[in-house]
């Protein structure tokens, strides 16, 4: 009997810590979910800002164009 006591109070520890932790990971990604919701990656970007790939023209590609493209690019 003592046996089973002991057992089920060291199953009854691994729980909590096991319930704590997870309950301490859940509110530690609600915390940088809230920091990260307001953050605007798409605005337009500030100061002298260039845009980096004009690969392929859209009004004068054709459907060959665009499948070499996306052979050479790997995408």
């Amino acid at each position: 009997m003592i046996l089973f006591i002991k057992a089920a109070l060291k199953t009854l520890k691994v729980f909590i810590i096991f319930t704590g932790c997870t309950i301490l990971f859940y509110y530690g990604i609600m915390l940088v979910n809230e920091e990260y919701q307001n953050y605007h990656r798409y605005d337009e970007p500030e100061g002298a800002a260039l845009k980096v790939s004009n690969a392929v023209n859209e009004d004068n590609s054709s459907l060959l164009d665009r499948l070499m493209l996306f052979y050479l690019n790997g995408e």
